[in-house]
């Protein structure tokens, strides 16, 4: 007990300072001098009702953020608040309800006025009523992800046939395939977290954030791993069952945010791009059932695995879409993708050290480097059927 209060003393000191610095310390002389530094993100407008606009607010500043007027298309509007009180505290979040006439199918521009006349604004490029969460959207929602992810997966696995009587360099060059088809995946999903880290507020540090779930996922699997490989040899048909389990959890976590990107769209109202991208990804995971099965291929699965490997890589994109439709947040998007980042990243280690098992004295050979290459490739073109 004792040693632990000495390990507590100097957190309880620096707290201490810290409370003092805030209360006596020299700060009231730049806060007389300075305006706050206010900062206010409409993180996404909701239209549950033809009057009706609520708008998702976080406050990402140093300073809390008083609200004093909405405007909407250059009017000035009424307005009610959740919490009801107008300030915003640091990292606080608020519901603003705007009584607005919207008009399906048109653009319209909101702007919140702060207090010391700062207007932080966005956008619904085209309105259209959100979906409510009933049992017509949630089905609807649903069938979606079913389309664009559960069904191009088992689909993949109908491969497995044709990969069971390869030959041992065929298979190699298809295990390389794979791996160019998770490098891809790795890369596209980075990309895409980054790019939404751009949208959140500077407060929650996007970049940290991806860091997070990129080495935290990745440690961890990499733990699970360890610990599976203390009780069976990878180059069993069990090990190569594990292998193929991580796969799966690795295009799972992916598929979960390609569900947010479809869920999203139609949340918004972009139903033309939202079925850009259901046939996009429905293509693209073709490919994803072929990368499960192939560490697997001179084994004997049973349906039921084969099955359970499936749903693990496919439903994940039911689970996207109803976030992304119903409470979509940029702040979770880049964490999903994140995480789904981080686990390609732990399967393409083990499929790599499946190699080394094996026995590959040349894994820099022509079959495996024209796989590696085939299956970007593969995962470029299909990707042209996605719309950014």
């Amino acid at each position: 007990m004792k040693q632990w209060l000495r390990g507590l003393f100097p957190l309880v000191l620096l707290s201490l300072l810290l409370g003092l610095f805030f209360w006596k310390g020299p700060l009231g002389v730049f806060r007389a001098a300075f305006p706050p530094l206010e900062e206010l993100t409409i993180e996404r407008i909701e239209l549950p009702a033809l009057n009706q606009m609520v708008l998702h607010v976080v406050n990402g500043g140093a300073d809390p953020v008083t609200v004093a007027q909405v405007m909407v298309d250059d009017a000035l509007w009424e307005f009610s608040m959740e919490p009801s009180q107008k300030t915003i505290p640091r990292l606080g979040r608020a519901r603003i309800r705007v009584p607005y006439p919207w008009v399906a199918g048109e653009a319209h521009e909101v702007m919140i006025l702060t207090s010391t006349g700062l207007t932080f604004g966005k956008e619904i490029p085209v309105a259209t009523q959100s979906p409510q969460t009933n049992w017509t959207y949630f089905t609807t929602f649903s069938l979606l992800g079913i389309y664009a992810g559960v069904i191009p997966v088992f689909l993949g696995l109908l491969w497995y046939p044709f990969l069971r009587d390869l030959s041992s360099s065929w298979l190699n060059f298809f295990l390389s395939l794979t791996v160019g088809l998770l490098f891809f995946l790795a890369v596209d999903t980075l990309e895409e977290a980054a790019e939404t880290a751009g949208t959140i507020p500077d407060a929650f540090q996007g970049i940290a954030l991806i860091m997070l779930g990129v080495l935290g996922t990745l440690l961890l699997l990499f733990y699970l791993s360890r610990s599976k490989s203390s009780r069976a040899d990878k180059t069993s048909a069990e090990g190569r069952f594990w292998t193929a389990l991580m796969i799966a959890v690795g295009i799972g976590l992916h598929n979960l945010g390609e569900g947010l990107a479809i869920g999203s769209a139609y949340s918004l109202g972009e139903i033309a791009l939202g079925a850009f991208l259901v046939v996009g990804f429905t293509v693209h995971n073709l490919t994803e059932g072929l990368g499960i099965v192939a560490p697997i291929a001179k084994d004997r699965p049973s349906l039921g695995h084969l099955a359970a490997l499936g749903a693990i890589a496919g439903v994940p994109t039911i689970f996207g879409t109803w976030i992304g439709g119903f409470s979509y947040s940029p702040i979770l998007a880049v964490l999903f993708l994140s995480v789904g980042a981080g686990a390609i990243v732990q399967v393409i280690y083990e499929i790599v050290q499946l190699f080394v098992r094996k026995g590959e004295r040349h894994l820099v050979s022509a079959h495996n480097l024209s796989g590696f290459l085939l299956g970007m490739a593969i995962m470029y073109a299909t990707g042209l059927l996605v719309v950014a």
